[in-house]
């Protein structure tokens, strides 16, 4: 009988499961067939409209997700930032390309991201050809990108969002509720700036940790107020006094202050579109959306001589994870198919993580090596290329970063929990039975005696002197000047240059084109440039999706997963792994 009942059960999900499979296919056609009936046609007059809250500016293009009604599904485009570029690139040659309306509002992107997407619209105005920006909520964001306008216009209806109010993050500390539950995190670490794991056994930042966030936020303010203020014809104290003092809340203070040069209704903002592209009708306005001009502008199919962009970002794991992460099995063979790939000249490594696993970025920079022995290979830093970020990175030939990138933060630590606490506040008694002296240390049900500690202790000083010794080498430092600058720190790019962990403030453009001349091209009709790994598909996307889930944030812009995601190794009876990551994201907001 228990055997029918559980073949039933087995019939019943399989029926479930294919019934899902079958639908979810059925949508995807549909999708399918939506997305390929919308191609753009480029009209011979057209006003390029970026519209910042239609599109995710990312590392990579991917292929947009159909709209499901009530899917709740980010229907957003995701635009590649070397896609973005080069379409703006674009736009700037194209006779059909009258202007760019601008419509900053609603950015999603990191700083460094949003930083080299400005540069380019900067390059775009050289071309003689203007930029109209117009806001409705301004944040911090927003003015950022549209202050590289010729003309800024705000809405004249009251009731929108300003957010102006320069750049913050925040730190979460839990050790309180964790003495509560019984738990008791054990934190392995080398560097006194190292925060990660900070937050589990503090109730409060030790002043190191306050230091270095203080002077990276400050950095960062400089890059993004420093280029609002240039742009807009005001000092940075001019700026700092309108923002401290609050006098940026409504539409008319942005004109009074100098970041904005009129206001308009809806109506009139349409007046003015037309009138700079010298049509009287608004039916011969032509806008023409950002994501579509991106894929109809699509970089071509590489040839003989190829420059490869090789995409390092996310977290840094070991497997051969698929989705959204820098898996290290899966890495280390797209690096081998570049090092075999004899039209691929040289390399681009743009990296965009914070770090994670030791091990994982040990083999994934064992396989760059091999590649930069063959072939010129270049770094270019995003938004984060720190810890395990920078391990991978830290041999190219050059790197380049942009100012607000966050990197450095050479440290190493492992953070183990035990629940003996825990389970006398539930009445639960746990007696452990081993061979040897040390057998049930990695139990999780009483906490490292002190020859354990030093045990576990001496595994991170090891791989904290390797790192610090092959950072050491690579960037012709000695080892004494390399600890001085580590201990864990993390800088933004600006700094980082002044330490000497970095090569040059440059985009992944400027990236693209040294490691060209390495590889004896100087004109870019030379060659050509191809990307991988290979961007999410839209089934790819969808079990990305399927697999994330809402959590808290812990700063600005950060998953509290980036701390449970070291915590579930655990779960793969992987309790000591020692992790080299920086514990928390910032965005520009």
């Amino acid at each position: 009988m228990k055997e029918f009942v559980r073949t039933m059960l087995a019939v019943i999900a399989a029926i479930v499961v294919l019934n899902i499979l079958g639908f979810l296919f059925f949508l995807f056609i549909l999708g399918s067939a939506a997305v390929g009936s919308s191609k753009t046609v480029m009209p011979r007059d057209a006003v390029l409209d970026i519209n910042m809250a239609d599109i995710n500016l990312a590392e990579q293009s991917t292929e947009d997700m159909p709209a499901f009604v009530g899917s709740g599904m980010d229907t957003r485009a995701t635009v590649g930032i070397w896609d973005a570029v080069k379409a703006i690139e674009a736009a700037a040659e194209d006779p059909a390309v009258k202007y760019i309306f601008l419509r900053p509002d609603g950015a999603l992107a990191g700083t460094a991201s949003l930083e080299e997407f400005r540069i380019a619209l900067e390059e775009f105005r050289t071309s003689g050809k203007p930029i109209i920006a117009y806001m409705e909520s301004p944040s911090t964001a927003s003015v950022y990108l549209a202050s590289v306008a010729d003309k800024v216009y705000m809405t004249s209806y009251h009731g929108g969002d300003a957010t102006f109010v320069g750049m913050a993050g925040s730190m979460m500390f839990v050790k309180d509720i964790l003495d509560k539950l019984g738990v008791n995190v054990q934190l392995i670490r080398h560097g006194k700036y190292k925060s990660a794991g900070e937050m589990f056994i503090k109730n409060s930042p030790s002043p190191e940790n306050m230091e270095q966030n203080k002077v990276m936020i400050e950095s960062m303010w400089k890059v993004v107020g420093g280029a609002i203020a240039k742009s807009r014809g005001l000092t940075m104290e001019q700026l700092n006094d309108m923002v401290d003092n609050l006098r940026l809340n409504f539409p008319e203070d942005f004109v009074q202050c100098g970041l904005a040069d009129g206001v308009m209704t809806r109506e009139e903002l349409i007046d003015k579109l037309c009138e700079q592209a010298m049509v009287s009708d608004k039916k011969d306005l032509h806008l023409v959306a950002f994501s579509k001009y991106t894929e109809l502008k699509a970089v071509s199919l590489p040839g003989k001589n190829n420059v490869a962009i090789f995409f390092a970002d996310g977290d840094i794991v070991d497997g051969d994870d698929q989705y959204g992460k820098i898996a290290a099995d899966r890495f280390v063979q797209e690096i081998d198919l570049l090092r075999a790939d004899k039209s691929v000249k040289a390399v681009v490594l743009r990296v965009n993580s914070p770090g994670g696993s030791v091990i994982a970025s040990e083999k994934i920079k064992v396989a760059l090596d091999k590649l930069g022995e063959e072939k010129p290979v270049v770094a270019s830093y995003g938004d984060y290329a720190a810890s395990g970020g920078y391990w991978i990175s830290n041999g190219c030939r050059k790197i380049y970063t942009n100012a607000s990138t966050l990197t450095g933060s050479i440290g190493v630590f492992s953070m183990i929990p035990e629940f003996s606490k825990t389970m006398r506040k539930l009445g639960v008694n746990i007696v452990s039975v081993g061979s040897n002296a040390h057998s049930d240390m990695y139990a999780l049900n009483r906490p490292f005696d002190a020859a354990e500690l030093a045990y576990l202790q001496a595994s991170v000083e090891d791989i904290y002197e390797r790192f610090v010794g092959m950072v050491a080498e690579n960037r012709g430092m000695t080892v004494a000047d390399v600890d001085a600058i580590a201990q864990g720190r993390v800088w933004a790019g600006a700094d980082a240059i002044n330490i000497g962990i970095v090569d040059e403030i440059g985009t992944l453009s400027d990236a693209v084109a040294y490691a060209a001349s390495l590889a004896g091209f100087d004109d870019p009709s030379q060659y050509k440039v191809k990307t991988s790994p290979a961007p999410l598909g839209m089934m790819q996307q969808l079990m990305m999706s399927f697999s994330q889930d809402d959590t808290p944030t812990i700063l600005t812009g950060t998953p509290l997963e980036s701390m449970t995601d070291i915590l579930g190794s655990l779960k793969e009876d992987r309790p000591t792994e020692v992790y080299a990551r920086m514990p928390y994201f910032i965005e520009i907001r």
